[in-house]
């Protein structure tokens, strides 16, 4: 083995790990919420960041960070990422009682950032980058008995 090999495959684990640890990334979240409901201080839109894709599974997974907007329209941003690829669901409470901090409730509006339904789409940051995606969801999927369901 040669000394260039020895030095590349000792840090090869230091390449690796600097992949899942970002610094300084800024991820700025454009909502777009089509659905029929009124969104306002009340009526918020909000957006949970997550690192991993395992949110899918279910499970005691959390959101690494939530977010929200009061505008159909408004700007989310995520501020210090520290893993790509992230990955964005939103939730809106017509109802305006969600805080953010327990179960979605049933009659809540669901989405996920994805290009095909039921498939998160992951986000590629970069260190010391702004990365900006747009998000348009609308009223199709709603909680029903704690599960996400299609109208």
């Amino acid at each position: 083995m040669t000394f260039k090999s020895l030095v590349g495959l000792l840090l090869l684990p230091l390449l690796m790990a600097s992949q899942d640890s970002l610094t300084g990334a800024k991820l700025e979240v454009h909502m777009h919420y089509t659905g029929a409901g009124k969104v306002d201080e009340k009526h918020k839109l909000f957006v949970a960041l997550w690192d991993s894709a395992d949110f899918m599974k279910g499970g005691d997974t959390a959101p690494v960070e939530i977010g929200s907007t009061s505008s159909k329209d408004g700007t989310v941003v995520f501020e210090n990422v520290k893993k790509s690829p992230a990955y964005l669901t939103s939730l809106y409470d017509p109802k305006g009682e969600w805080d953010a901090a327990s179960a979605p409730p049933d009659g809540s509006v669901v989405g996920m950032y994805s290009e095909n339904p039921g498939e998160p789409k992951p986000i590629e940051l970069k260190s010391g980058k702004t990365t900006t995606v747009e998000f348009t969801f609308d009223d199709t999927v709603t909680m029903n008995g704690g599960q996400p369901q299609v109208k």
